[in-house]
């Protein structure tokens, strides 16, 4: 059982990961247009992959995670890189549920709006797309380092 649990939680690391860098690529893809429907489009993309692919991904993370830590006998708040990997799991959550996931939906109401009014104000989607590059990055390097931690499994 452990090791289809272990095989379920590294699938859903894939999925997880693979979606969020595959979302920033579409995006920087459709900044180079300046063109509001494509970003509209691409910003809608991201937003629904994040429904399709990242959540079931990180709910499949925990889940998996969590079971077959208990299946394989390692205590979850003793085992130091578990710890820590809970802990930039959840700091990357939070990251996403107050900081990007706002900003995404702002963003595609901008270029919606551009795409559908005529008007696009470039340069302040711009400023919203440089603040989701940083919090982007933090909402993915926390993730990354997690991953580190349980393939490497250091000694505190």
């Amino acid at each position: 059982m452990y090791l289809w649990l272990k095989l379920i939680h590294v699938l859903a690391v894939v999925m997880f990961i693979g979606n969020i860098v595959t979302g920033v690529f579409w995006h920087k893809h459709a900044m180079k247009t300046r063109d509001a429907r494509l970003l509209a489009h691409a910003m809608d993309g991201v937003i629904r992959s994040d429904r399709l692919f990242t959540i079931p991904g990180v709910i499949l993370i925990i889940v998996s995670g969590v079971l077959g830590a208990i299946q394989g006998g390692f205590p979850l708040l003793r085992t130091p890189w578990i710890l820590w990997t809970l802990v930039l799991f959840s700091i990357s959550g939070a990251v996403f549920g107050i900081r990007l996931a706002p900003l995404q939906r702002q963003m595609r109401a901008q270029a919606e709006a551009g795409a559908h009014g005529g008007a696009f104000d470039y340069v302040a989607y711009h400023r919203l797309s440089r603040q989701w590059d940083f919090w982007g990055f933090l909402a993915t390097a926390t993730p990354l380092l997690a991953l580190a931690l349980m393939v490497l499994k250091p000694v505190f």
